[in-house]
């Protein structure tokens, strides 16, 4: 069964309600999860690079194709101040 991530724009996610849980469960993919948003933050500010975030709000799991500008400890930061809490993110690619 293929999961569906609906596809988002970055200016309708400061209006996303997101839980406190975390939705990943394996030490390994977490790791790997920093690893590629790390990335992906070197990438939106040397080559002003888009990448796709898949991951889960209260309602749904979304998508969002956008430049990534800091990775905090807590929440990816797109353009316009918008943040996405990292434990909420599945992958990025």
């Amino acid at each position: 069964m293929k999961t569906l991530f609906e596809p988002i724009e970055k200016e309708r996610i400061q209006t996303l309600k997101f839980p406190h849980s975390e939705v990943l469960q394996d030490n390994h993919a977490i790791h790997q999860r920093h690893s590629d948003l790390n990335r992906a933050q070197a990438l939106g500010n040397l080559e002003h690079s888009k990448i796709k975030i898949f991951f889960e709000d209260s309602q749904s799991k979304r998508m969002v194709e956008t430049t990534v500008w800091a990775v905090t400890d807590k929440s990816v930061i797109l353009k316009q101040g918008v943040g996405i809490p990292i434990h909420r993110i599945y992958m990025s690619i």
